[in-house]
């Protein structure tokens, strides 16, 4: 397997092996951390998860769970040639302008698509309802409650250089529109079994975050049998080679420039396992989170 960092937690949190401390972005692992300050947002009335947000005819819950309908810039050229070229990250006009927010390709509600301009949508009304940037709420109502302390917001090149993987070293954080957070594989695997298991969120909140909108079947190359979304949370059941019983997870695959990552927490046994790696193969990592998750100790660089 290509260079990889990667931490499993037991049951009640404590890592079985060494816990990893390399920094490693986390990615779309982000998405996470956004839904879970959302649901916080909206329990001290911020925010209301199901009211249609200014300008839209979606609401903020299903733009978290990528039913809203809005477009992405994952596969636009200029977007690639963007940012391999070294320009400076669009403006949120200039996005929209590419990508309209009320331009929609189902009506809400009607369909799934993943979206990382939904997600820019939701990061804008989480910091507006906080008077903050997402660094801070963040940091106040995620990362320092659940008493991680290693993690924080990408927001310079020079952030990415202090990452682990090479190939994402001179990438521009801000060209991932909703944020991408940087720290430790061990803390990525504590932030999700945390706040999966722990007391961030109140029982009904961790119940919308993991309920799940039903995606499709197995997807090629991938130990997915059954995929679904939840609030900021892949969600669904994973297939080991050579095993008969497929397990039920809740997490998120990440990826960008220069590596991926897998961070998912198993609903009946209780691991967390968070794995990244250098590369582009999704498929490979979440394998590896997988076999963590089974049973196996975790194998660490």
């Amino acid at each position: 397997m290509p260079q990889h960092h990667a931490t499993l937690l037991d049951a009640d949190g404590a890592a079985l092996g060494e816990a990893c401390g390399a920094i490693v972005p986390w990615w779309s692992f982000t998405k996470t951390l956004i839904a879970a300050s959302a649901l916080i947002l909206a329990r001290r009335r911020r925010l209301v998860l199901d009211a249609p947000v200014s300008g839209l005819s979606c609401t903020l819950r299903q733009l978290l769970q990528h039913t809203a309908g809005v477009g992405n810039y994952g596969g636009m050229p200029e977007y690639h040639a963007a940012v391999a070229s070294g320009e400076r990250p669009w403006t949120d006009e200039e996005l929209f302008a590419r990508i309209p927010r009320a331009s929609t390709l189902f009506q809400p509600g009607a369909g799934w698509a993943y979206s990382n301009v939904g997600y820019l949508i939701v990061r804008r009304a989480v910091e507006r309802a906080a008077d903050a940037g997402l660094q801070q709420v963040l940091q106040e109502l995620v990362l320092a409650p659940l008493g991680l302390h290693a993690s924080r917001l990408a927001q310079t090149r020079e952030d990415m250089r202090g990452t682990a993987f090479a190939g994402g070293h001179d990438y521009d954080p801000n060209w991932a529109f909703h944020g991408t957070v940087i720290g430790p594989a061990a803390e990525a695997a504590l932030a999700l079994h945390r706040i999966l298991t722990g007391d961030l969120l109140a029982p009904d909140e961790r119940v919308a975050l993991l309920r799940r909108h039903a995606i499709g079947g197995p997807i090629p190359g991938r130990p997915w049998l059954a995929t679904g979304y939840g609030l900021g949370l892949m969600t669904g059941s994973m297939l080991a080679p050579g095993c008969t019983q497929a397990i039920e997870v809740a997490g998120h695959s990440a990826g960008g420039p220069g590596s991926v990552g897998a961070v998912y927490h198993a609903l009946r046994n209780g691991r967390t396992a968070a794995v990244f790696t250098a590369g582009t193969d999704d498929g490979e990592t979440e394998h590896e989170a997988l076999r963590l998750l089974t049973g196996k100790s975790a194998d660490r660089t």
